[in-house]
């Protein structure tokens, strides 16, 4: 295994997650809902009159805040993904799937619940966490 020690990032990666966490706090704090993205988007499916305009602003403020950042100087991690549109879409696919089997994703269960020491959200997360292993495991070494 090599380590690209230029992408190693500690204090970057854990500024990001202190930012994460009390943003996920404040959300909790002020709305009295749970920040996971599945479950606001799974909210605009079915949306009620008072829901969707703060699941709206959530999505909106998810994907505009990076392209305002890039105007104000900060520099965008380049994106580079090794798949086709077959893999991304079956990974989609899977992942709705799996936050709907799991009552919630990764933000969800991971940063919220955990936080609230919620024993659901553990199990959730371990299970999330257990699968990528072995999804990577499975086509980094099986597959290849």
């Amino acid at each position: 295994m090599i380590i690209d020690w230029n992408a190693f990032t500690p204090w970057t990666a854990l500024g990001g997650g202190i930012l994460i966490g009390i943003a996920a706090g404040m959300f909790l704090f002020f709305n009295g809902r749970i920040a996971g993205i599945s479950g606001i988007v799974g909210g605009l499916l079915t949306p009620t009159r008072y829901d969707f305009a703060w699941r709206i602003a959530f999505i909106s403020g998810l994907i505009v805040s990076p392209l305002l950042l890039s105007y104000t100087g900060f520099i965008l991690i380049n994106i580079n993904i090794d798949a086709g549109y077959i893999a991304l879409i079956t990974a989609g696919l899977l992942v709705g799937i799996g936050t709907r089997l799991g009552s919630g994703c990764t933000s969800g269960h991971g940063v919220c619940g955990l936080s609230r020491l919620s024993p659901r959200s553990l199990v959730a997360t371990l299970t999330f966490m257990i699968a990528g292993f072995a999804t990577v495991y499975f086509i980094r070494h099986i597959l290849t």
